[in-house]
């Protein structure tokens, strides 16, 4: 009987992992990468057919990368710049949250709402494509606006709200997948040079405040930013109007730079992942969707060969999350994900580049004219 009560402490880790909140952790930010990538995949690809159109692209295909207008391609100096400047909004999170929770919280939800509505425009442009002709309506200074848009925008909206009357944990959520992947959509690296510093800058950005910030300030900044909740605007503002019933069923919230999921079988349980351990790694993932894509458009994919930079990414995704997952469980405290996240997803890359002849393009001008490349060095 000791024995086999001892084997149950032994393995309690395995058992965690395939808690339900561990489960929908790993399920819920794949799909985002996978979603995000397609998505941004899709609109450089609308992007460059209105820009040039289907017959220009083929004719002139070092033309096919060109970035669209709204988005925002990183370059060296945004990936050094990057971690460096995530260090400095943690440390006035960490010093400045009370007198600025206000802010912190309306700022959040107002972008969370743009990024809300972005998730949810295919879903209302499919629900309401049979009553819709799909023109614009007028705004004014506003600016024009589809109704599919509209919608989307309507709910986001209403979401927001809701959580910002309930802070309940769901809605958080949703918003922290809107602004999961409309970051992954909108925000493009270059190059493997470029991913390989701002993934390397990150990593050791999430190391040093996961393990190191507790002997400069006394505490786990990372934790304690990532945990503290602030005060809800309606409660505050109901309090400056001296209206008491509101301000006692406002609750505190939780901002959405995380997401959460309970636990099933045990009662209050969280399992946590923050939105860098999910973005960062996507903007990896969406590179390499993007490189497969020009590659198979430009004839250079290799013949009967099925495993693709993308799939090597995502399983490199995969057992990094894993091995974040079974390190928290084994020695009982908080992991900075990046740590096991960037070189399970970037070294695999890098070695499958390398044995595919792929790693010198990639590394500089990834998408630059590969059948001219080719071409010249047959010649």
């Amino acid at each position: 009987m000791a024995d086999s009560q001892g084997q149950t402490v032994e393995y309690q880790w395995a058992y965690s992992i395939m808690d339900s909140s561990r489960v929908s952790t790993f399920l819920i930010s794949m799909l985002l990468i996978v979603y995000g990538s397609f998505r941004s995949l899709n609109m450089e690809q609308e992007a460059r057919e209105k820009a040039h159109g289907s017959a220009n692209c083929l004719l002139n295909p070092s033309q096919t990368a060109q970035p669209e207008n709204n988005v925002q391609t990183l370059d060296t100096m945004h990936a050094l710049c990057l971690p460096l400047g995530a260090s400095i909004s943690l440390l006035v999170m960490f010093f400045f949250f009370d007198s600025m929770q206000m802010l912190f919280a309306i700022c959040t939800a107002i972008i969370a709402t743009v990024a809300l509505a972005f998730l949810l425009l295919p879903m209302c442009q499919y629900i309401i494509r049979p009553c819709s002709d799909g023109n614009k309506i007028s705004f004014g200074m506003c600016g024009r606006f589809t109704a599919a848009e509209l919608l989307s925008f309507s709910l986001s909206v209403f979401i927001v709200c809701i959580w910002v009357l309930t802070g309940h944990w769901l809605l958080m959520d949703a918003m922290g997948m809107g602004l999961c992947v409309a970051f992954i959509a909108f925000v493009r690296l270059p190059s493997l040079k470029v991913s390989t510093l701002l993934l390397t800058g990150l990593l050791i950005y999430d190391v040093f405040w996961v393990f190191f910030s507790s002997y400069i300030f006394s505490a786990n900044v990372m934790v304690k930013v990532a945990t503290r909740p602030a005060e809800n605007p309606v409660g505050l503002v109901a309090r400056k109007l001296h209206i008491g019933g509101v301000v006692k069923e406002a609750p505190k919230l939780s901002l959405p730079g995380k997401l959460v999921f309970p636990s099933i079988h045990n009662s209050g349980h969280f399992s946590m992942l923050g939105l860098g351990d999910i973005v960062m790694p996507g903007l990896l993932l969406c590179f390499v969707l993007r490189y497969d894509a020009y590659k198979k458009s430009q004839g250079l994919a290799a013949p009967g060969s099925r495993l693709t930079y993308f799939h090597c990414s995502l399983l490199g995704y995969f057992l990094g999350l894993l091995t974040a997952t079974v390190s928290s469980e084994v020695f009982k405290a908080a992991q900075p994900a990046l740590l096991y996240l960037v070189p399970f997803t970037l070294l695999p890359l890098l070695t499958m580049a390398y044995l595919k002849g792929d790693l010198r393009r990639m590394w500089s001008e990834p998408f630059k004219s590969l059948s001219v490349a080719k071409h010249l060095q047959d010649v």
